[in-house]
């Protein structure tokens, strides 16, 4: 029986580790203090390649404002070798309620020196195609808060590389980052701010760290009456959701503060309210912080310690320009580089000079449009006021691709707001 005894525990001790080993979440492969994972940076919103279940390693955006890992396509995860449990109902940000997934439970990510284990994944039953058409790179799914829950995750944007940590790491401040209390509401990080207002109004509201949002300061007026809205605003969409556009306007704060770093002019967005705007009352947070105001940082999350440690990029005090020509642009998904005039605004440069919604842009400033990225031609169009565009562009009959008309169109930028 004693010598029996030793045999036992080693069998216990085994079962113990294999079960800790198996518990659900992102971890490193082999024992380090550390691995890094390089990602594009489009517009600021972090994506990186992600092979499910032994798969072809697809684009997934890594964002801390939704709590499950998303696949955007039922085909695709059909095709993944994906199996399902059930199916669920979900909420759009605009507050739909008609959008349909199916949960599968168990999957294996593999992301090079870090890997998910026992993953669950939302799949979208409707192909959503729009954030490709947006932001310009093909990207399949999102990584949410599983990714970040156990280990600080350094995201450093200037050189495009997220680092992370195992779980010990950061006992001390690391040097020249400024602490922010994170609170992890709902699998969700928010911190406090200041907002300065351009009425003089000091706001100090809590916001939601949002790396998958492309604006920079979100308020939602709905939340409080102490958000007032700035003299100079324009109408405009404000991003894309699940379910669908989000309207709004734009304007500005005259001061954003983190820990004691401070950003001035802050472009800012305010949603109009809509039926999910419940959902960001119960929260108790007045809005968010996405990657316009993110990207200017260097971030290291650590949520089990609930802290954000925050230093300056090198942009920091780079302007927040909008843009100045008044065209909202697309990439067709799934095809060639081919970016067409999503919306206009009236009254804008583009609008006065000639430019339609619909117009294919062949080329800009004698260049053609395949050789440019989408992010490449937001950041000309937001570049500086007085600077000269030149459009070649195509416009078609209707629906009928053979029958159009190509025409030329010059236009200087102008500040909007």
């Amino acid at each position: 029986m004693h010598k029996r005894l030793p045999l036992f525990l080693a069998f216990f001790l085994a079962a113990q580790i294999l079960c800790l080993a198996q518990v659900p979440g992102f971890f490193m492969k082999e024992e380090k203090r550390k691995v890094t994972l390089p990602f594009v940076a489009s517009n600021s919103l972090i994506i990186i390649p992600v092979s499910v279940n032994g798969n072809t390693p697809i684009n997934f955006l890594v964002d801390t404002g939704v709590r499950s890992n998303i696949l955007f396509s039922k085909i695709l995860g059909d095709a993944l070798g994906l199996e399902y449990t059930r199916r669920i109902k979900l909420v759009g940000a605009d507050g739909t309620d008609d959008l349909m997934a199916s949960v599968s439970p168990i999957n294996h990510f593999d992301l090079g020196p870090v890997e998910g284990i026992f993953q669950s994944l939302l799949v979208l039953e409707q192909e959503f195609l729009e954030l490709e058409s947006v932001i310009g790179v093909p990207i399949y799914g999102i990584l949410g808060y599983e990714f970040f829950k156990y280990n600080p995750v350094k995201i450093n944007y200037d050189d495009g590389k997220i680092v992370f940590y195992e779980p010990k790491a950061f006992k001390w401040r690391p040097f020249m980052y400024r602490k922010l209390d994170l609170t992890i509401l709902d699998n969700k990080p928010y911190i406090n701010a200041e907002v300065e207002q351009k009425d003089g109004s000091v706001l100090s509201p809590r916001l939601l760290v949002d790396t998958g949002a492309n604006h920079g300061l979100l308020l939602n007026r709905e939340t409080s009456e102490n958000i007032t809205m700035p003299p100079l605003f324009i109408e405009s969409a404000l991003g894309q959701s699940l379910g669908g556009l989000l309207y709004g306007y734009i304007g500005r704060v005259e001061h954003l503060k983190l820990a004691n770093f401070k950003l001035d002019d802050v472009l800012t967005s305010y949603p109009e309210e809509t039926r999910f705007s419940y959902v960001i009352k119960d929260s108790g947070r007045l809005g968010s912080l996405g990657a316009e105001v993110l990207g200017r940082t260097k971030l290291i999350f650590d949520y089990p310690r609930e802290r954000l440690w925050i230093q300056k990029a090198e942009n920091f005090y780079a302007p927040f320009e909008y843009d100045m020509s008044g065209m909202s642009l697309k990439k067709i998904p799934n095809d060639d580089n081919r970016i067409y005039v999503n919306e206009i605004r009236p009254g804008s440069p583009a609008h006065r000079a000639g430019v339609q919604a619909f117009d294919e842009i062949l080329e800009i400033n004698r260049v053609p449009t395949f050789i440019w990225a989408l992010s490449e031609i937001n950041k000309l169009l937001r570049s500086e006021p007085g600077k000269e565009i030149q459009l070649q562009i195509r416009r078609y009959e209707g629906d009928d691709l053979t029958k159009y008309e190509d025409h030329s169109y010059t236009f200087v930028l102008r500040k909007q707001i």
